[in-house]
C-alpha cells in the first residue's frame, strides 16, 4: 500500500454487511488484503458491519484487522448498508470510493480492482454484473426475479442496466454523500435509481458469481422469495413512477365501470330494460373512482418531480 510514482493512490474502504458469518468472514477478508495488498494504486481500509451476529463474526473480523461496527440487534440488509455507507462517511481519513461486497464468498475479491479501475476511467458509480460474466449457480426463481428487477429499473431509469441486484458495487464518495436511501426493500435498485436520476456516471463489469457454500438465508422458501420479489418491483414503480402505477390500477377500475356502464345501455336498447339501479350506481362509482386514481398519480408524479 504505497504511492506510484507522479501519482497518489486512491483511498477506499471496502465495506462487508455481515449477520452470522463467522465461516467464511476471515477468508473473505484474507483475500481482500492479499489482493489489494499487490496493489501499489490503492489505500484500502475494510470495513464489517455486523448486523447483530449470535456466533463470532465480529471478533473474528477484529481479529483479520477489519474496523467493526456492531448493530445490538439483526435489522436487515437494508439497514445495514445505511449504516456501511454512515460509517464510511466517518471514516477519518476521508475515503475517495466505497467497495460493497459480501461476507459469504460468492464474489471474488481479485475482482475488485475491475471496479475501482471504472471509478478511475471516470465513473461514479460501478456495478459488478453476474449476468455479464459467470454464474457457477442460481437458484432459477432467483435468476428468473434479478432479471425482473433489472429490467423493470432499467426502464424506469432508462438507462440499461443487467444486474441492479448485484450486491458487488463500488461508487465514489460523492454518491455515498448524495444519495439518501430510504427504502427497506430495494435499497439496491434505489441507489442505482438515484444515481441515474442524480446524473452521475454509470458502469457494469462483468464479474464471477460462485456457488454459495451453505444455505441461502435470502431464499427459504422459493414462493415466498417469488411474491417479495413482486412486491418489490410494485414498490418500485410506485416510488419510481406514480404516474404508471396508479395510472394503470386507475385505468383498470375506470375500465370495468365504464364496460358495466356499455352492458347496461346495451341492454336498455336492444331489450328496453330500465331499472338496474344498483349496476347502475356501481358503474358510475368505478369510474369516479378510477379517475380519482389516475388523478392521484398526475399528483404524485408532480409532487416525485
Amino acid at each position: 500500500m504505497g504511492e506510484t510514482e507522479g501519482k497518489n493512490p486512491m483511498n477506499i474502504v471496502v465495506s462487508i454487511p455481515a449477520y452470522n458469518e463467522e465461516a467464511t468472514i476471515a477468508s473473505v477478508i484474507r483475500n481482500i488484503k492479499e489482493v489489494l495488498g499487490k496493489h501499489r494504486s490503492y489505500v484500502y481500509r475494510i470495513l464489517v458491519v455486523d448486523d447483530g451476529s449470535t456466533d463470532k463474526t465480529a471478533e473474528i473480523a477484529k481479529n483479520e484487522g477489519a474496523v467493526v461496527y456492531s448493530h445490538p440487534k439483526n435489522y436487515g440488509l437494508a439497514e445495514t448498508f445505511r449504516t456501511e455507507i454512515q460509517q464510511f462517511l466517518k471514516l477519518k481519513p476521508e475515503a475517495d470510493a466505497m467497495v460493497h461486497i459480501d461476507a459469504d464468498g460468492q464474489y471474488k475479491a481479485e475482482e475488485i480492482p475491475l471496479l475501482l479501475k471504472k471509478i478511475e476511467e471516470g465513473c461514479d458509480f460501478v456495478l459488478g454484473s453476474r449476468f455479464k460474466g459467470t454464474i457457477e449457480k442460481m437458484p432459477l426463481i432467483k435468476r428468473l426475479g434479478n432479471k425482473a428487477f433489472s429490467k423493470v429499473v432499467s426502464q424506469i431509469a432508462r438507462t440499461k442496466i443487467s444486474d441492479a441486484q448485484s450486491g458487488f458495487r463500488a461508487f465514489t464518495r460523492e454518491v455515498a454523500e448524495k444519495i439518501n436511501i430510504i427504502s427497506n426493500h430495494t435499497y439496491t435498485q434505489e441507489q442505482v435509481i438515484k444515481a441515474v436520476k442524480n446524473k452521475f456516471r454509470i458502469g457494469e463489469v462483468p464479474v464471477y458469481f460462485a456457488e454459495r457454500k451453505g444455505k441461502s438465508r435470502l431464499i427459504r422458501n422459493p414462493f415466498e422469495y417469488a411474491l417479495k420479489a413482486w412486491i418489490s418491483i410494485l414498490r418500485i414503480y410506485r416510488d419510481y413512477e406514480p404516474l404508471k402505477f396508479f395510472g394503470l390500477i386507475g385505468g383498470v377500475v375506470f375500465a370495468v365501470g365504464f364496460v358495466l356502464g356499455l352492458r347496461l345501455l346495451y341492454f336498455h336498447f336492444t331489450t328496453g330494460i330500465v331499472g338496474h339501479t344498483p349496476s347502475l350506481i356501481l358503474s358510475m362509482l368505478l369510474m369516479s373512482v378510477g379517475v380519482q386514481i389516475i388523478m392521484f398519480g398526475f399528483i404524485a408524479d408532480m409532487i416525485k418531480k
